[in-house]
């Protein structure tokens, strides 16, 4: 294992505590497994491949406008502002 050192909340630290008792666990073991959920529930993708996704969906789409690709800074500004 590797050791490593973080800074908690006073809040944080009194709720790991409380959750590590409750279940049994030392928070150490907490962390770990809270970590490994987060691990687990992550999308990584390589920049190849998003940039493959990116590609595969140009042109599936339609605005109904046809100037786009000239005013495309427009068109996002009224999207933001809605």
């Amino acid at each position: 294992m590797v050791r490593t050192q973080i800074q908690l909340t006073e809040d944080q630290a009194k709720n790991l505590k409380r959750i590590s008792a409750s279940r049994h666990l030392s928070v150490a073991e907490l962390i770990r497994r809270a970590i490994d959920a987060m691990i687990k529930t992550s999308v990584l993708v390589d920049p190849e491949e998003r940039l493959k996704r990116s590609l595969e969906i140009v042109g599936k789409f339609s605005s109904g406008k046809r100037d786009v690709s000239k005013k495309h800074d427009v068109y996002l500004a009224e999207a933001y502002r809605k």
